[in-house]
């Protein structure tokens, strides 16, 4: 009960979000033309090898590319080539022996992967990991899950035996179908996470200067009120500091201001609204703080060179 209740409160947070189910996600692979690899969709879990996927599929299909928001948990491990996601308003380059986690309700995009990557892609609900823990607990003993966590996690040539191993593991006991046993799932995917817990502080050099810390303070903040507050002041209010040292900070850690980052955040769900959901334009405006549609579509078409109409029929 008081898992639901933890879930609960999360989603409220984002309820007027569009989210992708992982229903969904099976929908849309099957009509990449993925059929074999999801023949065996199951509620809370998914996994393929992502070679499997590029073989099958006309990569990338339109959906590969577009920002999206999922209700579940989700990671790709490469074994070979390169790629590059963003999760919220990062980007990040990857390569082999490296895990890219992306946690539910967060926005990611797929921005490129060579054609000849090898690896796994998996998505799984919390409530499998659940099982008696808290989510909190879950949370400190595996950051990488956590929603404003590091999504990378690079481990080294021994520990990646293992790691394959338990990946073939899960997917074998997936393609049983019916006969999938989610205390498997459950128990392999524990162990596949205990194994990385030695890469995790390795995997993240970061300043902690205080220009850092609160850049990502801001951002943690854009990513929960931007249908809420609009304005830079508002930020900076919210953090006690002011709109000046909140630019200044910005403009140390990542070379653009406060109001880029606040654009950027703007820009991406309105991409999210246009592709996954049914709602006009006008209302994706008022969503976003643009009270007059004609002030929004000045702005899309600033940011990424065409209008919000055009940006949605793109394939």
């Amino acid at each position: 009960m008081k898992h639901t209740v933890f879930i609960s409160l999360l989603m409220t947070t984002y309820e007027f979000i569009p989210i992708l189910s992982a229903a969904q996600l099976e929908d849309e692979l099957n009509q990449g033309g993925v059929n074999a690899l999801t023949a065996n969709a199951h509620e809370h879990f998914h996994i393929n090898r992502v070679e499997d996927y590029f073989k099958m599929v006309n990569f990338p299909l339109k959906s590969d590319l577009q920002p999206r928001r999922m209700s579940v948990y989700n990671f790709f491990f490469l074994t070979h080539g390169t790629s590059s996601r963003s999760k919220g308003l990062d980007s990040y380059n990857f390569g082999e022996n490296t895990f890219f986690f992306v946690p539910a309700h967060q926005i990611t995009t797929h921005k490129f992967a060579r054609k000849d990557v090898q690896g796994y892609y998996c998505h799984f609900s919390l409530e499998l990991l659940l099982h008696g823990a808290k989510p909190y607990d879950l949370f400190q003993e595996f950051p990488f899950l956590a929603f404003h966590g590091y999504p990378l996690v690079q481990i080294n040539d021994a520990c990646r035996q293992y790691v394959i191993a338990l990946l073939e593991r899960l997917l074998e006991e997936y393609k049983a179908d019916k006969n999938c046993r989610l205390d498997i799932l459950r128990t392999y995917m524990l162990a596949l996470f205990t194994e990385l817990k030695p890469f995790i502080e390795t995997s993240q050099e970061v300043s902690m200067k205080a220009a850092y810390i609160i850049t990502e303070q801001y951002k943690k903040a854009l990513s929960k009120y931007i249908y809420e507050k609009h304005k830079i002041t508002d930020y900076a209010a919210l953090l006690a500091i002011s709109p000046n040292h909140l630019n200044k900070c910005v403009k140390s850690t990542l070379g653009k201001s406060a109001h880029d980052l606040l654009n950027e955040m703007l820009l991406l769900e309105a991409k999210v609204l246009l592709k996954q959901t049914n709602l006009n334009v006008t209302e994706i405006a008022y969503k976003i703080g643009k009270n007059e549609v004609s002030d929004f579509v000045r702005f899309f078409k600033k940011q990424t060179g065409i209008k919000p109409s055009e940006y949605r029929l793109l394939k």
